[in-house]
């Protein structure tokens, strides 16, 4: 069986979220937390060594897709021509037993109360059979998504299967090859004990003193983990709310 795929470059993603919006404007989804795909921004490490991360994440129509095994009624299935991973939302019984075993949080839910029908991410079918690309590739401004058959994107990309912080790529063989933001590295020498000396002190206008922006430099080099709000990738969110929190930039 053929096997198509998506391509994300990390380095190249700024967080913008045309993929999101073109992929709800071409299948009409209303705002609010159904999103095929998802742009996530999350935070690590402290100054001076602070680091963003981007992902912009749809569906991996894996190869060996647990939500279609963990499906008790039989509304997913995985189509021959491009490998893409289907439901059939009128067999859809809304039992979120795919969303439970999707590592990646794909299958989508309208809101939290029981039986809502399940909807995803489906590759834009539509668009491949006319001979376009995903929407969400040919909106990307920064060309940080590419498709196309996963061999072929592994022979030109390499074959990592996972970022940092995502879960392990065994799981499911997901149909997708991603490139890692590069690693922070200092282009321009600069003192950042001093930086932090002249940070920590503050004057009015009129040159009187005011107290200091921190107490002490540990303030700013030691924060406590739970005073950064997005501080890690949080694919499988527990209702949507967080969902909508974790997601947040793009409506």
């Amino acid at each position: 069986m053929p096997q198509y795929g998506f391509l994300f470059d990390q380095s190249r993603c700024i967080g913008c979220n045309a993929c999101l919006l073109a992929c709800k404007q071409w299948h009409d989804i209303a705002p609010g937390p159904i999103k095929w795909m998802r742009v996530y921004q999350w935070e690590k490490g402290v100054f001076p060594n602070v680091r963003l991360h981007h992902l912009a994440i749809p569906c991996y129509h894996c190869e060996s897709p647990v939500c279609m095994k963990a499906c008790p009624n039989g509304a997913i299935h995985k189509e021959r021509k491009y490998g893409a991973v289907l439901v059939d939302i009128p067999k859809c019984k809304g039992t979120r037993k795919c969303w439970a075993a999707c590592p990646y949080g794909a299958p989508q839910f309208e809101g939290d109360e029981p039986d809502m029908k399940m909807s995803k991410c489906n590759m834009c079918i539509d668009r491949l059979e006319t001979g376009l690309k995903p929407i969400c590739v040919l909106s990307c401004p920064m060309r940080a998504l590419e498709f196309g058959p996963i061999d072929e994107l592994k022979r030109r990309y390499g074959n990592l299967r996972r970022l940092e912080d995502m879960p392990k790529d065994s799981i499911t063989d997901p149909a997708v090859v991603f490139i890692p933001s590069e690693p922070k590295r200092q282009v321009i020498h600069w003192d950042a004990d001093k930086a932090l000396k002249l940070w920590q002190k503050r004057q009015s206008h009129q040159g009187g003193c005011l107290p200091d922006v921190f107490a002490k430099t540990s303030d700013v080099t030691e924060v406590p983990e739970n005073i950064i709000g997005r501080n890690y990738l949080v694919l499988k969110a527990k209702n949507m709310k967080e969902l909508m929190y974790y997601t947040t930039d793009d409506e």
